[in-house]
């Protein structure tokens, strides 16, 4: 027998009633697999499997409200990093409770703490109908048989959400939704899990012209410029810095009454007095091409070497490193 339900979302769910009671004899998506972070739960099968190696991602951190004429939650944590997430059905002679036990006593084992967790009501009203969105438009494959346990346990759910750091300074964040087998059917797990890493870099040219060099100073008295290039612990600029170098001395040219301090930024691998003075070096090379190459009038620049003193972020991982080894042109 076919049946339907409407869902508060809009989303319309179609589920088989009988014929899918059964787990799933084995995983049902070809290429999924656990994630290194999280065993699955015994008996458990994978029915539903996406990894993207760098995407955003919303995690929800509170419960679900009716605001100002619109549904929201009391707090939503907005994320960067490689995204994967995982659905699960487990057998019927399990609980919802046993498992999430079992996935929060994993999670606190690696070092991670809980940042928010509820369970049905607390949760707040229709907190499930989310989940069954998120696991639905084609995520699960054979929707109408293994997303029908997010279905029929919309309202006997668990939710943990807990957040570590890596020995790497990297963060991890892990949702955990659970829903209880309900009217003979499966018990269903979601997972999302968002490890922050590094965007791969080199698959889009982004230098800034000078036009944008301008509005940055316009608008923030400064602008980061990560287009000039040097060879790690040294100050000799390296030839393919050269089209940045050009937009540089472009702007100055267009703005001929402009000076600026040229400051040479580092990360915080080494000794402090080294990276000054290797901060200073990266920044008088910058001044000497740009008043050699480019004609620009030396008294316009003034080169200055901070350090790591000046971060745009955390130096604990690579990904805040790079961010923070840059040349930035003050307005004086």
């Amino acid at each position: 027998m076919l049946t339907r339900r409407m869902l508060g979302l809009g989303l319309l769910v179609t589920v088989i009633s009988s014929a899918y009671a059964e787990m799933p004899a084995h995983d049902t998506v070809k290429g999924g697999k656990d994630h290194p972070l999280l065993t699955r739960f015994p008996g458990a099968r994978l029915v539903g499997y996406d990894v993207k190696q760098f995407d955003e991602a919303t995690l929800l951190a509170g419960k679900r409200t009716f605001v100002a004429g619109k549904w929201g939650f009391d707090k939503t944590l907005r994320l960067e990093g490689k995204h994967t997430r995982i659905a699960y059905n487990y057998p019927k002679d399990r609980s919802a409770l046993e498992v999430m036990r079992n996935y929060q006593a994993a999670l606190e084992k690696a070092g991670m703490k809980s940042v928010f967790a509820c369970v049905k009501e607390t949760c707040g009203e229709d907190f499930g109908d989310v989940f069954i969105e998120r696991v639905s438009n084609n995520f699960i494959q054979d929707e109408a048989a293994f997303a029908e346990p997010f279905n029929y346990g919309r309202n006997a759910n668990r939710y943990l959400l807990a957040s570590g750091t890596r020995s790497d300074g990297t963060a991890v964040n892990v949702a955990v939704y659970v829903v209880d087998p309900v009217q003979d059917k499966n018990g269903g797990i979601y997972l999302d899990i968002v490890e922050g890493k590094p965007m791969e870099g080199g698959k889009v040219a982004a230098n800034l012209n000078a036009a944008d060099m301008a509005r940055g100073i316009a608008t923030d008295g400064k602008v980061a410029i990560y287009g000039v290039y040097f060879d790690t612990g040294k100050a000799d600029i390296k030839p393919e810095s050269a089209k940045t170098l050009a937009e540089m001395a472009a702007m100055l040219k267009q703005s001929p009454k402009l000076k600026v301090f040229v400051v040479g930024h580092t990360d915080n691998q080494g000794a402090v007095a080294q990276n000054l003075a290797l901060s200073q070096r990266r920044a008088e090379s910058v001044v000497g091409a740009l008043a050699g190459t480019y004609k620009i009038d030396v008294a316009r620049l003034s080169p200055k070497g901070v350090a790591a003193y000046a971060p745009l972020a955390s130096n604990r991982a690579e990904a805040g490193r790079q961010q923070n080894r840059r040349v930035e042109l003050v307005e004086q």
